[in-house]
């Protein structure tokens, strides 16, 4: 009959693992290094400091509550990861949730991987970590983008390809932080999304941007509707006489004229009528001889 296998422990405390100190293990070259680092093992929380470099500056309380109860039940299932100091303390990489839901449960060990680094190496971990986690807000994201490319001297080439995202990506995360502080709040608050930030970034004045904000949060506007808001702004419209809900169907001469003109010249041409009967025709190009192309069309 077979043995019953015993369940291994997540982790065991540094005095188990090691028959020495680690006050003294400060590099890989140490002697024990290599029995810590990349070790999972249990640590106390009274000797662990939080991360000044993490980019989560708001934690949920119920949620908080939550992942405690979690831990209560069935413990930490993921390690936390963590950086050694100087003598028996260490510094929080990631899982500063996980920290905190175990203090307010009044427990006094965690498990942890153990990491050596320096401080740059730190900030660099910490914010890559923290930027993969879904339940970032867009301008925390923001925040820890600008933070990597200031203090880590990284390019947004760089950046994307640290980060595994388009660069385009990376470029619309940062041009958030144009934004009024009032309105970065706003989004961080959740009283409006990425998209309607990305909308107002196209409104240069901060003092406008308010104005349209406040309107936005008033009605409960979409991106969508938010996006007519701001390109009828900055056509010189009135914000009260701007159509938020506009008639997608067109009339059949319109839709008509649209297919002939974009067949006769080569190009996609919008026509878009109003209600009172007055319209206009769009017609883009592709570069200077492409305009000169359908001038000369026109002429004809």
């Amino acid at each position: 009959m077979a043995k019953a296998v015993k369940k291994q422990a997540l982790g065991r405390g540094l005095s188990a693992l090691l028959n020495t100190s680690v006050e003294d293990i400060q590099s890989v070259h140490d002697k024990n290094a290599d029995k810590v680092v990349g070790s999972i093992v249990e640590i106390e929380l009274i000797h662990i400091e939080v991360n000044p470099f993490q980019p989560r500056t708001q934690f949920n309380e119920v949620a908080l509550r939550e992942l405690a109860g979690s831990i209560q039940e069935l413990g930490v299932i993921q390690p936390i990861t963590v950086r050694k100091l100087e003598n028996n303390k260490f510094q929080l990489v990631s899982g500063e949730r996980r920290y905190r839901a175990s203090k307010l449960i009044g427990k006094t060990k965690i498990p942890a991987y153990v990491r050596l680094a320096n401080d740059q190496e730190m900030l660099e971990m910490a914010l890559v970590e923290n930027i993969q986690r879904k339940d970032l807000d867009p301008i925390e994201v923001a925040l820890s983008y600008q933070r990597l490319i200031d203090e880590i001297k990284l390019t947004q080439e760089q950046l994307s390809k640290r980060v595994g995202k388009n660069r385009s990506t990376v470029t619309n995360y940062l041009r958030l932080l144009k934004l009024d502080p009032i309105i970065q709040t706003g989004m961080r608050d959740q009283f409006l999304t990425m998209g309607h930030g990305r909308a107002l970034i196209n409104i240069e004045s901060q003092s406008d941007q308010l104005d349209i904000y406040e309107k936005i949060i008033a009605d409960n506007l979409s991106v969508r509707q938010t996006e007519q808001l701001v390109k009828g702004y900055k056509e010189g419209e009135k914000i009260s006489s701007i159509d938020l809900n506009p008639s997608t169907e067109q009339p059949e001469y319109i839709t008509k004229a649209s297919e002939e003109l974009s067949t006769y010249l080569g190009q996609k041409v919008t026509v878009k009528v109003a209600a009172n009967g007055k319209g206009k025709i769009t017609i883009p190009f592709l570069s200077e001889e492409d305009l000169i192309r359908i001038q000369k069309l026109v002429k004809n």
